[in-house]
């Protein structure tokens, strides 16, 4: 099992992207398990979002839900923005990890949102 793999089964994960100008930005989040990585889902126009369409370098650790790393090591990886198919099938597995929160959350989000509202990254 890969360093991606291991980390798609932790509840939280530190997700790392980086500025143009290289200045590190790191969000807590939920992740569920990708073939051989990880995968979240994000709001549409979220800056994380720009920031991997600009560069797709990212690292990823475990954490908490207040973004505390819990120890590990950190991995560099590659995020790509996913397609329709990708988006459904990380809702799947987020309210398949994550329950009736998971759930909620993904509802919420498309009532807000609309359908378009959110993307899949896929982490490799």
């Amino acid at each position: 099992m890969t360093a991606l793999e291991q980390l798609g089964s932790e509840k939280y994960v530190l997700l790392t992207t980086f500025r143009r100008d290289g200045r590190p930005v790191a969000t807590p989040l939920w992740v569920v398990p990708d073939g051989a990585g990880l995968a979240f889902w994000t709001v549409a126009g979220s800056g994380k979002l720009k920031r991997i369409r600009n560069s797709g370098r990212v690292t990823v650790a475990a954490c908490d839900m207040r973004g505390n790393p819990t120890g590990g090591e950190v991995v560099e990886a590659t995020a790509q923005i996913g397609d329709q198919a990708d988006l459904e099938r990380v809702g799947t597995a987020i309210r398949k990890k994550y329950g009736l929160v998971g759930r909620l959350t993904l509802l919420g989000s498309r009532l807000r949102r609309g359908a378009d509202g959110t993307v899949a990254v896929l982490v490799e």
